[in-house]
């Protein structure tokens, strides 16, 4: 049985920095894309950071590009997206999801993943 569990999240002024992990269970993250997204509240859930398998290449949404990093703990099985300059429009429910087939034009879209995590919330406020 596949389980990906997330946390890591919780409240964190403006400007501050938090560290989101995501550790698998039932498959081996090294075979797999692995996506962070988020869901803020009454909006739809978009595209954080990937890493592609293929290739090895990360992917970042323009939102977050200079300020998030994504890295892969490979001992553990997980994945960290570590946060930095936090804003309060980066709160919301954050997702990682894995993709055994996907292709590069894909990686952004929450179809292309075929497991989730239950979400951690991340609150950013003063």
């Amino acid at each position: 049985q596949v389980q990906l569990v997330e946390s890591g999240g919780g409240l964190v002024q403006p400007g501050g920095s938090l560290r989101l992990s995501c550790a698998a269970s039932g498959l081996n993250f090294r075979r797999y894309t692995v996506a962070w997204f988020r869901e803020a509240p009454g909006k739809e859930r978009e595209f954080v950071a990937t890493t592609y398998h293929r290739n090895g290449a990360t992917y970042y949404a323009d939102s977050v590009k200079g300020r998030f990093t994504f890295s892969r703990d490979n001992a553990k099985n997980a994945v960290i997206l570590q946060m930095s300059s936090l804003k309060p429009e980066d709160t919301a429910v954050y997702y990682c999801a894995a993709a055994e087939r996907v292709i590069l034009s894909q990686v952004r879209s929450q179809s292309a993943y075929d497991y989730w995590g239950q979400g951690s919330q991340v609150t950013v406020s003063s």
